[in-house]
């Protein structure tokens, strides 16, 4: 199921979960979308796919959103 709005690119690549519940995400999707260490992610569930969904919270991802949420004390908390 896709979800709206959504573009996938299947890389085909893969990872592990460590016993502590850590994953790896490989350099090049780091690299494609900017993060770096210390890049805070979002993390969403989609039950209804069964997909778990990581978005970094980067400058450009804090710039789209402006004036979206306004006055709802979105922009301060994501930057804490």
């Amino acid at each position: 199921m896709d979800l709206p709005g959504f573009c996938y690119i299947i890389l085909g690549m893969e990872t592990k979960v460590s016993s502590n519940g850590r994953i790896t995400i490989p350099a090049e999707i780091r690299r494609r979308l900017g993060v770096k260490e210390g890049t805070h992610v979002a993390i969403d569930l989609d039950e209804t796919g069964g997909r778990i969904i990581l978005t970094p919270i980067t400058r450009e991802f804090i710039h789209a959103l402006r004036g979206k949420y306004r006055g709802r004390g979105l922009m301060k908390s994501l930057l804490d």
